[in-house]
């Protein structure tokens, strides 16, 4: 099984520090605003590939933190005369509910930066004490000069970059590369006590404090997204290897951007959406599909041309993850047991996925699956209910336990009673009108609205058809 190291640039074997665990860290949300769709994808990326993990038998332990204490936050707090624990405590919840939507698994530890503020005030007094550290009047800063090998994760020449504009200019730093590890308390800011007075902890300080931590000292594998390589992923080595003088990081694994119209989607320039407006209008699964088509490393187009793609194909899995649940209720028992080669997909599952979590190609392996069993109950009657069987736990195995795309305890087969199917159907009707006349902004409005109500539209030759799904 091969991972990509952003540390090496290549592909590596992937091999832990103690088989079968596997410790992974994700670097997760600065909590003072929803976050946007770029950020999803790569929480969803990050959740799939610890669920293939899992599915090859490695016991995960799986940590992503929540950053409550930067000056996002405090700015936000002046923004809405609020405090910043109200702040960070209403987007914290409203991330765990976005989350939830997206149908990604809970993480086994989401550690806060305002409860680790004592281990973070540990690693400082360490890096000062070992000369990485220095304090100016209970400013605290990292001493990159003291680093020799600051740089080695995102390649970046330490001449070149004391000469970029990326770095701000501070007076009290020896050097314009170093970084905050404490900040000296502002009127009207959250802060703690520590030896150099009064202060809150720098970005960077807090993820090797939460990650060894609840990890150890040296982690399998940290995730996040590529605009965090430098100065983040960058300082907490330099931080961490100074402090612990051992290995932080194994391998490092990073996640594209998602652009809109080939610009990188930020919330700096002001052109993204937020997962929970998406959701409004797509379901969570077609999200998910729209995400594991294109590699994890490779950036992505958003536009509601390819969700509406990944809409669809998820209505054909959907299409035959129903039929299978109607036969398996029927329990039909019989001679008809068609020649099927499951286990030449499931080879070729894994064989894309052992193979940096391809899952692209994992993605078609499902498609080619799908068309050959649809192909197969379209030329056989009163098949055995074990045929069934078997294609409802490959379709669990791998659409659903590793790419979270289908939920079978989900299907619903009637509709719920509380919605009038007849203004189903007039809703139908009118859309069918939209397309003819080309007005397709209405028509996909209609469409989300439904899908907002649990009802999936199947549209075919022969017209549309119309199903009810679980939103829980």
């Amino acid at each position: 099984m091969k991972i990509y190291n952003t540390f090496t640039k290549t592909k590596e074997e992937l091999q832990p520090f103690n088989p079968p665990n596997v410790t992974m860290y994700m670097c997760g949300p600065t909590v003072y605003n929803y976050f946007h769709i770029g950020n999803a994808r790569s929480f969803v990326m990050a959740d799939i590939v610890r669920r293939y993990l899992e599915y090859k038998s490695y016991s995960v332990k799986f940590i992503m933190n929540i950053t409550d204490v930067d000056d996002n936050i405090i700015n936000k707090s002046n923004e809405e005369k609020k405090s910043t624990i109200d702040v960070a405590g209403f987007y914290t919840n409203a991330f765990f509910e976005d989350v939830r939507k997206l149908k990604i698994k809970e993480a086994d530890f989401y550690p806060k930066a305002t409860l680790h503020i004592s281990e973070m005030i540990g690693v400082i007094k360490q890096l000062e004490e070992k000369g990485f550290a220095y304090n100016v009047d209970g400013n605290v800063f990292y001493d990159v000069s003291k680093f020799s090998d600051y740089g080695k994760l995102s390649g970046k020449n330490t001449g070149d970059l004391e000469s970029g504009a990326r770095v701000d200019v501070n007076e009290e730093k020896k050097n314009p590369l170093d970084f905050s590890l404490w900040k000296k308390a502002k009127e009207g800011e959250p802060s703690w006590d520590s030896p150099w007075g009064k202060g809150r902890p720098g970005w960077h300080i807090e993820c090797t404090a939460m990650s060894t931590k609840h990890l150890g000292k040296s982690i399998d594998i940290h995730a996040g997204g590529n605009d965090l390589i430098f100065p983040h992923h960058e300082n907490e080595i330099a931080q961490s290897e100074a402090c612990f003088e051992q290995k932080f990081v194994k391998y490092w694994m990073h996640f594209g951007f998602l652009n809109i119209q080939n610009e990188k989607m930020s919330k700096s320039l002001g052109n993204f959406f937020t997962a929970r407006e998406v959701l409004d209008k797509y379901t969570a699964e077609a999200i998910r599909l729209f995400f594991a088509q294109t590699n994890y490393g490779g950036p992505l187009n958003f536009s509601d041309e390819l969700l509406n793609s990944a809409q669809k194909g998820y209505e054909k899995m959907l299409n035959l993850a129903e039929k299978i649940e109607r036969e398996i209720k029927l329990n039909v028992k019989s001679e008809v047991k068609p020649e099927f080669d499951i286990k030449k997909y499931y080879s070729d599952f894994e064989k894309v996925m052992d193979d940096d979590f391809n899952s692209p190609q994992a993605v078609a392996v499902i498609f080619d699956f799908i068309r050959a069993a649809n192909k197969v109950i379209a030329e056989n009657n009163n098949i055995d209910s074990s045929f069934y069987q078997g294609l409802k736990q490959f379709l669990k195995n791998t659409a659903e336990n590793v790419l979270g795309i289908i939920h079978f305890d989900d299907l619903v087969n009637t509709l719920n009673p509380n919605i009038d199917n007849e203004q189903i159907e007039m809703l139908i009707k009118k859309r069918d009108i939209a397309k003819k006349e080309k007005n397709f902004a209405l028509a996909d409005q209609i469409r989300t609205e439904l899908i907002s109500l649990g009802i999936v539209l199947q549209d075919s030759k022969t017209g549309t058809t119309f199903k009810k799904i679980n939103l829980k």
